[in-house]
């Protein structure tokens, strides 16, 4: 799917501005997302798309507004060099998948990539490469595969 990339230090401001985030619904906080900051994108974004970024993504508030928004818009995955911690927990209490990767600035925007979990890739289709990725530990990976820490924990039966 497509890669929308974005510099070092995006916050969850960008991502979701304050004055929008008076609702809790998924589906209105999909169409926000970076309204402000690159506005085509909630316009644009296709189910399964990724989101690609530099150091210190999610920077920022700890609302959980801004994870939610983007899996609503149709986000797939996050991919970025590195995470602000909560922003990280977030991503992994409501399903949003997350991966580190130090080579970035090898996917462009607009590029055709797809993530390979079990062989620990992205696969970026348009410049015909494959780049390595760090996954969360196994037991981080099924939380966010169940949907969330809320979906997680009612599949097995821990509430």
């Amino acid at each position: 799917m497509k890669a929308w990339k974005f510099e070092d230090n995006i916050n969850t401001d960008l991502i979701t501005p304050g004055r929008y985030n008076m609702t809790t619904d998924e589906t209105q906080l999909g169409k926000i997302a970076f309204i402000e900051y690159r506005p085509e994108f909630s316009k644009n974004v296709k189910k399964g798309d990724y989101i690609i970024a530099g150091k210190n993504f999610g920077c920022g508030s700890s609302r959980e507004h801004a994870p939610v928004a983007l899996k609503a818009a149709g986000v797939s995955a996050v991919i970025a060099k590195s995470f602000a911690r909560i922003f990280f927990r977030n991503c992994i209490n409501v399903g949003l998948p997350i991966f580190i990767c130090n080579q970035t600035e090898l996917i462009d925007d607009g590029d055709i990539i797809q993530t390979n979990i079990n062989e620990n890739i992205i696969v970026n289709e348009t410049k015909k490469i494959s780049i390595p990725i760090l996954s969360p530990p196994e037991f981080i990976q099924k939380i966010m595969l169940s949907g969330g820490l809320i979906e997680f924990l009612r599949r097995d039966s821990y509430v």
